[in-house]
């Protein structure tokens, strides 16, 4: 099978965008340059397509059990408009996937990773079943485009093309809107480290509404190095269910995890709560000349204690960073490790993160 495409593919080819196979997609990684796309989104603003995100609508009157069951923060905190970052944790506690979820109006809209769209509605689905809820599962990925409104003037450019108030949303709020003459969803979230909004989009009207924002157009390479500054995971890259299972208190994310819900793998990470967690990720920098990727070891006094997960050289910062997993006792800032790029040690320092303030 081959690559799925964005429905603005041809746009972003006929504006020279460079593309790479990202979750099943070939999406634009680049359209000047990650260094000029990058410093557009901390200086003033750029638009990403993210359509190679998916979009799952649950409803009915079990949709909010289904949900509960099957993220580990709490749906039911959640009023219309509003939405939440959360984990899809298997039985062991160990992270399938991460998502936003949104509650419009009675019905719940959550995004999966790239690629994860269908093998999501099947585990809501088969879970649906097999707990004898009431509720429908529609996977909704090709029926919207998705675009992510970065920077510091985003909201303001927000603001201006759309009829609904943006500019007084609160972050992680929604509201259905007009953009460009369609009728869109736009939300104050994103995935930089910087403000902004994300809009879905019907799929047929994704050109008029790309094009009613006259900003820096940026690809997966700039949201990738955007992301690393902010400590944001990256799904395949910080965590795998495959080839390197983690549960939300290894990844740093344990504020979405909520107890006394009843999801699936509760009791399996109230176990690491009460315990605390034998491995964390961490960031650091290197501080000598190098650029750590993934994979690469990471030692302490000659062993091997970890592996990096992410790691560029930040255009802001000036700096090799990374994002890795070592053991809790070589977790605190300060620490001195040795990152081994290219089977060379190079000295690295564990930081605090983000590596940028938000």
């Amino acid at each position: 099978m081959g690559l799925r495409k964005p429905p603005l593919y041809a746009v972003h080819d006929e504006r020279g965008a460079k593309f790479t196979g990202f979750g099943g997609w070939e999406m634009p990684v680049e359209f000047d340059s990650i260094r000029t796309e990058h410093a557009a989104v901390r200086e003033s603003a750029g638009i990403f397509d993210v359509s190679h995100m998916g979009e799952v609508r649950v409803t009915g009157p079990d949709a909010e059990t289904l949900m509960n069951r099957l993220t580990t923060n709490d749906v039911s905190t959640l009023s219309p408009g509003r939405a939440q970052y959360s984990a899809i944790t298997n039985e062991a506690g160990d992270i399938i996937d991460d998502t936003v979820v949104y509650r419009l109006g009675d019905d719940y809209l959550f995004i999966p990773n790239a690629g994860h769209d269908e093998e999501t509605v099947d585990r809501w689905e088969s879970h649906r079943d097999e707990w004898g809820l009431d509720a429908t599962v529609a996977n909704e990925t090709a029926d919207w485009g998705m675009f992510a409104l970065q920077g510091p003037d985003a909201v303001g450019l927000a603001d201006e093309a759309a009829d609904a108030d943006i500019a007084g949303l609160s972050r992680f709020s929604a509201v259905e809107t007009t953009v460009a003459g369609s009728d869109v969803i736009v939300a104050r979230t994103g995935y930089t480290g910087e403000d902004g909004v994300e809009l879905l989009v019907p799929v047929d009207e994704s050109e008029a509404v790309w094009a009613a924002f006259d900003v820096q157009p940026c690809g997966l390479g700039a949201r990738d190095t955007l992301r690393l500054e902010a400590g944001f995971l990256l799904s395949g890259e910080d965590f795998d269910i495959e080839s390197n299972p983690r549960n939300p208190y290894e990844a740093g994310i344990s504020f979405v995890v909520k107890l006394d819900t009843e999801f699936v793998g509760r009791d399996a990470l109230a176990r690491v709560a009460a315990d605390g967690p034998d491995e964390q990720l961490v960031g650091f920098r290197l501080t000598e000349r190098g650029v750590p990727r993934h994979g690469y070891d990471i030692e302490k006094d000659g062993t091997v204690i970890g592996q990096v997960t992410s790691g560029t050289m930040s255009p802001t910062l000036g700096e090799p960073i990374g994002l890795g997993y070592v053991p809790t006792a070589y977790a605190d800032p300060g620490t001195t490790i040795e990152v081994m790029v290219r089977g060379r040690g190079k000295a690295a320092e564990i930081t605090a993160l983000p590596f940028l303030e938000q």
